[in-house]
């Protein structure tokens, strides 16, 4: 599934603004969840899978 950037750009732009704006209700829920699924099958997404498991692994690193 081919997807442009800018349809997972103007997505994160709607969720930022409505979780700024107007707090998340269920549309904006809905809108978040389109987000995840775009983001998910874009050309981003190793790059993202990466980034959190970078990040987990340090987090699992740090000793208290």
């Amino acid at each position: 599934m081919a997807l442009s950037i800018s349809a997972v750009v103007l997505l994160a732009i709607i969720v930022f603004l409505l979780i700024k704006k107007s707090g998340l209700k269920a549309g904006h829920a809905i809108v978040c969840m389109l987000l995840g699924f775009y983001l998910a099958s874009s050309t981003v997404a190793p790059t993202i899978s990466q980034l959190t498991t970078n990040i987990a692994g340090m987090i699992g690193s740090l000793k208290f």
